[in-house]
């Protein structure tokens, strides 16, 4: 891949961590909940874009681009699993295992999703 293909993609991966805050944001600014959903409709979403983009059978570099960088830098592991782990330790256990195993298999719906319409076009 080219210098250019690696540049989009670092920068997208920059575009997409400032998304990520500012989703996350929008939705904890409005209420604070119990459960981390501001992180949990970004992990959602991402997985569902994603899902369309695999679906749509974009270009490699453009895959690669949007999915490793943007959606990688929207998307976030670490803050599922700390927030997962907060959970717990407030001794909110059902809140730690819905959003351990609701997140995983809600996002694998999303991605499955997503695939199917994308490949529906």
């Amino acid at each position: 891949m080219s210098a250019i293909t690696w540049t989009g993609m670092a920068v997208c991966g920059g575009l997409g961590a400032v998304a990520r805050y500012g989703v996350d944001s929008v939705i904890t600014s409005r209420r604070q909940y119990v459960f981390p959903l501001g992180i949990a409709v970004v992990n959602l979403t991402g997985s569902f874009v994603l899902g369309v983009l695999i679906g749509l059978a974009v270009d490699s570099e453009v895959l690669f681009i949007a999915g490793t960088g943007f959606l990688g830098g929207y998307t976030t592991f670490s803050t599922w699993m700390i927030q997962t782990e907060r959970l717990a330790d407030d001794g909110r256990v059902g809140f730690a295992m819905l959003n351990w195993l609701g997140s995983m298999a809600a996002g694998l719906a999303a991605a499955g999703t997503g695939w199917a319409l994308g490949a529906a076009f």
